[in-house]
């Protein structure tokens, strides 16, 4: 709960992303980062059901514009891996905590990072209504053919469960090592768990446009934040953003739902996450955080579990690079 108290004050990243979504790019317009580099123009790739998802690559393969909307965007520049960052709920490509990671892994380690609006977010598109996480898996698939080589999924928070869940699809034969970042699942029933019927009422606010009690609502019965806490937050300038990403939280839900149950993690329902696995926490998240990452490690076929030092769920760029870098390279080994 620290990152949300944290979220109230105004360095706090999460308002930061306010400023940082003013300069979003648009298709056939590029956009400068917090250093004043010019970043590649957005690109776009196709999932499998037409929809168009937005990214922006990050590193030694942004070398010059490309035509936004082509599916192939990036397959020429095959080359060294690549590191497809996936944002958690209420994210979109702009977060710090995606853009401060891509550029320390570009600038430091010289590997090249995507980064990309999840469908719902920015300026991706979305099926309203339509909640699967196979869909989202397969926007994995479209950005993972557009990347042209080996690549390891980065996932944090919700995203590091859709991560995880891609990579044991099947689907994606060539994400070749995964780093999950505090992955919410819910194994017992000591804190919070959410209602069974979640997905129901955050639909039915969502359908009804209603995007400030849907963002409430996700924060208070996912997430587990006090009512008193959601009310405050709504007085903070990026409410607005949260307001914003609210009708993609189904998608998130779609994603992590079932894993939330209070229920142990089943080794066999990861059995094709055939790959190396570095789970990510903190030393300052709360417990069931860090009970959490402990489970996944566990569960998984290939998986190690490394607690970070003065680090808590609202992850630190500066803090998180280093071993990424290394479990990207190969260097850290299980």
């Amino acid at each position: 709960m620290a990152d949300t108290v944290e979220a109230m004050r105004g360095d706090h990243p999460r308002h930061r992303m306010m400023e940082a979504a003013e300069s979003r790019s648009v298709a056939g317009g590029g956009r400068d980062d917090d250093t004043g580099r010019k970043l590649i123009r957005m690109e776009t790739v196709t999932s499998a059901d037409g929809t168009t998802i937005a990214f922006d690559r990050i590193g030694a393969k942004s070398n010059g514009p490309q035509q936004a909307g082509t599916e192939r965007a990036g397959a020429e520049n095959a080359g060294t891996g690549s590191v497809i960052l996936v944002g958690g709920a209420l994210e979109d490509r702009h977060s710090p905590k995606l853009t401060e990671l891509a550029r320390l892994l570009a600038d430091r380690y010289g590997i090249t990072a995507i980064v990309y609006d999840r469908r719902g977010r920015g300026d991706s598109g979305d099926t309203p209504g339509v909640y699967q996480a196979g869909n989202e898996i397969d926007d994995l698939a479209a950005l993972v053919a557009a990347a042209g080589d080996s690549v390891t999924l980065f996932g944090w928070s919700a995203g590091a469960v859709l991560a995880l869940r891609a990579a044991a699809s099947g689907r994606l034969s060539a994400v070749t090592r995964v780093v999950a970042f505090e992955p919410p699942f819910v194994v017992d029933r000591s804190g919070h768990v959410p209602p069974a019927d979640l997905g129901t009422r955050l639909e039915q606010l969502i359908a009804e446009g209603k995007s400030g009690r849907a963002a409430a609502f996700y924060l208070r019965k996912v997430m587990g934040v006090p009512p008193t806490m959601v009310t405050a937050m709504r007085l903070t300038p990026y409410w607005r953003s949260l307001k914003a990403l609210a009708a993609s939280t189904a998608h998130d839900w779609a994603v992590i739902g079932p894993y939330t149950r209070g229920e142990a993690l089943r080794p066999a329902d990861w059995s094709g996450l055939t790959v190396p696995t570095l789970v990510l926490s903190g030393a300052d998240s709360a417990a069931n955080i860090k009970t959490a990452a402990a489970a996944t490690a566990k569960a998984l076929p290939l998986a190690h579990h490394r607690e970070l030092p003065r680090l808590g769920h609202d992850q630190n760029a500066e803090l998180v690079a280093a071993p990424v870098a290394e479990w990207i390279t190969g260097h850290g080994a299980l």
